[in-house]
């Protein structure tokens, strides 16, 4: 979704879905569209306060190169420490050129003044019959293989396509049985 959302922004055709088809939705699903920014960290469990400074707070202030807006997006973000966190507090109410995804699974491990700056989006499990109906109609995956996708999904439907595309999820399926 934050891939959606950060493609529609960016889109020159300005409409309320990504064309696919711009020179910004091409960066894009190339994964190199300058100003949709992805966050990295090098502690397996930690973002620390040197990534946002290095990667968000000392970028911020370039404006976007060939956009509307910067998006930075921090994928598990739940792993900044407080120092980290701290860090962005003045920078999530920075430019309005900027925007910052902030994605987790519990958003409760923030700090109160960081939640009170942000829109917050919950986002609900979808039913393991519409997974398994979607992955056997659009991806022409048969009905027992749905069934392990789904399973192993959770009620997110990306999870379930990606795990539906893998080879290697087959091979360890498969050994593990």
């Amino acid at each position: 979704i934050a891939d959606a959302f950060s493609m529609t922004l960016e889109c020159e055709k300005k409409g309320t879905e990504p064309c696919m088809e711009c020179h910004s939705c091409k960066q894009a699903l190339g994964k190199n569209q300058p100003d949709i920014i992805y966050l990295q960290h090098e502690k397996p469990n930690t973002i620390s306060v040197d990534d946002i400074r290095s990667q968000i707070n000392n970028d911020i202030g370039v404006k976007p190169y060939s956009s509307p807006y910067k998006v930075y997006i921090v994928d598990e973000a739940e792993k900044m420490n407080v120092q980290a966190q701290n860090a962005l507090l003045k920078t999530i109410e920075e430019p309005a050129y900027a925007v910052i995804l902030l994605l987790t699974n519990n958003a409760e491990i923030f700090l109160p003044t960081i939640l009170s700056r942000c829109v917050r989006l919950s986002l609900k499990a979808v039913p393991d019959e519409k997974i398994k109906a979607y992955l056997m109609e659009n991806y022409e995956v048969p009905d027992y293989k749905a069934d392990v996708c789904v399973a192993f999904a959770q009620g997110n439907v990306g999870k379930a396509i990606e795990l539906a595309e893998s080879e290697d999820f087959n091979e360890i399926k498969n050994s593990a049985l």
